[in-house]
């Protein structure tokens, strides 16, 4: 099978499989994440067919809805490859870069090996930023049964991954645990003059919030 073919039959099978998710890792980020990283791909000069899959499959099962499961991930993504009879080298290498990919915490390390991970991470983490960011988000918390906002609660900058995994912190607290963080952790070029934007909006949103919030005071 062609490249083309598999790249479609993996679009298909993932929009299948995620359509109408309502905690903002549905279909629609998939394909929003896919674009940006054919993008980024691009400027950046990797292998897209890399870079394609990896986008495609990196949310094919994530860790915050399968109890903390780190491997799960990698492995339905190596199932569907090996069904789609993938070179060994390029399985490898897609679920190197889907095992690699999260956020672990203000301060762990999360560092991609390859720029073809770099690039699908980019693409997946301005995602989080900007106005479908904020919307991400909130659906995210609501879905979890988080609180908007509490002010007796502090922020947490989590110093390893199961802390971060255990968190409960109210959604507003998430824009400092991770998505204002985001902007200066980058991997390209071409990602980085894309996150200002949207790191602005961020900013806009929560000087906005908290106006209101101390003006119904």
């Amino acid at each position: 099978m062609d490249e083309k073919k598999i790249i479609h039959q993996t679009a298909e099978y993932i929009k299948t499989k995620l359509k109408g998710e309502g905690s903002g890792h549905d279909w629609w980020h998939i394909y929003r994440v896919w674009k940006n990283a054919i993008h980024i791909g691009k400027q950046e000069k990797t292998n897209l067919f890399v870079v394609e899959l990896a986008a495609l499959l990196h949310d094919i099962a994530d860790w915050k809805f399968y109890d903390g499961n780190e491997e799960i991930g990698p492995q339905m993504a190596r199932k569907w490859l090996e069904k789609l009879a993938v070179e060994e080298i390029h399985i490898t290498h897609v679920c190197q870069i889907i095992k690699d990919i999260s956020f672990k915490g203000a301060g762990v390390s999360t560092k991609m090996k390859t720029i073809e991970g770099k690039v699908v991470q980019d693409a997946d983490r301005l995602d989080a930023l900007g106005a479908i960011g904020i919307a991400r988000t909130f659906a995210y918390g609501g879905s979890k049964g988080r609180e908007i906002y509490n002010p007796d609660i502090q922020t947490e900058m989590h110093l390893s991954f199961e802390q971060y995994k255990k968190s409960q912190s109210p959604t507003l607290n998430h824009f400092y645990e991770k998505l204002l963080l985001l902007k200066d952790l980058m991997n390209t070029t071409t990602a980085k003059k894309m996150a200002l934007r949207r790191h602005k909006t961020m900013e806009n949103f929560l000087d906005e919030f908290y106006h209101e919030w101390n003006s119904e005071i």
